[in-house]
């Protein structure tokens, strides 16, 4: 199987499994990934995902080349931008499918072109110390295409960005971390450890203000402050004295660990 779905209480693991193809995305792997995003979006069970890839070489060198041009020499030239503008992205998240909750990137090693797309679709990016980021598209006379010259110029200053995505040279953790591009830095052999803490910090959390939260954050990017603004008190509004807000506040007065109820 090219992906392993596997559940830890509220923590959903969703792992990259082509270690010979240095877990590069094929049409299987693709429809894998889609289908593993959409299990995690529907089961109210389960609250955070972490993405990870299989082995300690690579999260995932993009997309396998032979493979996915035999898929794109399927679909008439013409027709492409209208086919892929209706479809779910390479790996599902980078385009058409919002799964609502959050998602954590444990990049372990190589994380290239369809692969740093993908982490750039999470919401929060943990590398390990051997990690390595780029977008070499431009050197196959082609752009990212996967959202690549869109999230990454928001998620780091767009000179920066734009280095990367003109040049097509990779970079390494440390020089991530200290751009922003991911959170944390971590030896390969804690990366998973404190991938699963962070999940379990969110876990611990009212899940619908979580979901609130994300939501706020991500649609009112795409706005002018005073219409995020607007967003934000719609969404905040209906959690003022909620069920999960007067248990916060009873178990903070009661000196206990509150008990949710997702309500």
């Amino acid at each position: 199987m090219s992906v392993h779905f596997e559940v830890d209480d509220h923590v959903a693991w969703v792992t990259l499994d082509r270690p010979a193809a240095l877990n590069a995305i094929d049409p299987e792997s693709h429809a894998a990934l889609v289908q593993a995003w959409e299990r995690y979006r529907d089961d109210a069970n389960l609250r955070v995902a972490v993405l990870t890839g299989a082995g300690n070489k690579a999260f995932c060198a993009g997309v396998d080349l032979k493979r996915m041009g035999e898929f794109y020499q399927s679909v008439p030239a013409e027709q492409r931008v209208e086919v892929w503008n209706r479809l779910p992205g390479i790996g599902g998240l980078t385009r058409n499918l919002e799964v609502g909750k959050p998602v954590i990137a444990a990049v372990n090693g190589v994380c290239l072109g369809g692969g740093l797309e993908l982490a750039l679709a999470c919401d929060i990016r943990l590398a390990s110390s051997n990690a390595t980021f780029g977008l070499p598209e431009v050197r196959w006379a082609i752009i990212p295409g996967q959202g690549g010259t869109q999230r990454l110029p928001r998620a780091v200053p767009p000179a920066v960005a734009l280095e990367m995505i003109l040049t097509g040279k990779p970079i390494d953790s440390a020089r991530a971390e200290a751009i922003g591009l991911v959170n944390r830095v971590y030896p390969p052999s804690r990366l998973r450890e404190e991938a699963l803490t962070m999940a379990q910090s969110i876990v611990a959390l009212p899940p619908r203000a979580v979901r609130a939260a994300l939501m706020a954050v991500h649609r009112g990017l795409a706005l002018p402050l005073t219409e995020g603004l607007r967003l934000e008190q719609e969404l905040a509004n209906p959690l003022r004295d909620s069920p999960d807000n007067r248990e916060a506040r009873a178990a903070f007065r009661e000196k206990r660990p509150p008990r949710w109820t997702d309500a």
